[in-house]
């Protein structure tokens, strides 16, 4: 029966799991997007975005929280100057999850982890790509008549 289940165990020991979240949280906050299964990435929503909401706020207090979870000194700065900056007005969600298809290996479905606001393909209010214009003949041609007519008319 699942009476009170209210998480992935993932089919770990508590100390495997956490160390296993820790270690998965630094590598996103560092590198902003994480290649992962499925039910991990679902497990480590759950686990990162109270700590993203924990870094708006920057206190003594609040930084030792996060680092007892986190227990990498070099995640707890940039989580807290970096990205706490970019999450600032935003109410919840920082984590998006696409998935990838399944695993070459042993079939198991895969999926990308990223921050949101560090995706500007998919954040509107990101920066915007430059748009690029095409180049066709009909300029080409254009500029090379008139240069000839200016050409006649000057001889």
């Amino acid at each position: 029966m699942r009476h009170g289940k209210k998480f992935n165990h993932l089919g770990r020991q508590t100390a495997h799991r956490k160390a296993m979240f820790a270690n998965m949280a630094c590598s996103l906050i560092e590198h902003k997007r994480i290649n992962t299964t499925v039910a991990k990435a679902k497990a480590l929503r759950q686990f990162v975005e109270p700590l993203i909401t924990k870094s708006k706020d920057d206190t003594t207090h609040n930084r030792r929280v996060v680092f007892s979870y986190l227990r990498n000194k070099y995640a707890v700065t940039e989580l807290f100057k970096e990205v706490s900056v970019k999450v600032a007005d935003r109410p919840g969600g920082y984590v998006r999850i696409i998935k990838l298809g399944n695993r070459q290996g042993d079939n198991a479905p895969m999926a990308m982890v990223e921050l949101v606001d560090y995706n500007t393909t998919y954040n509107p209010n990101g920066a915007k790509k430059k748009k690029t214009t095409r180049r066709g003949r009909s300029k080409k041609v254009e500029t090379t008549v008139e240069s000839a007519e200016e050409s006649k008319e000057t001889n």
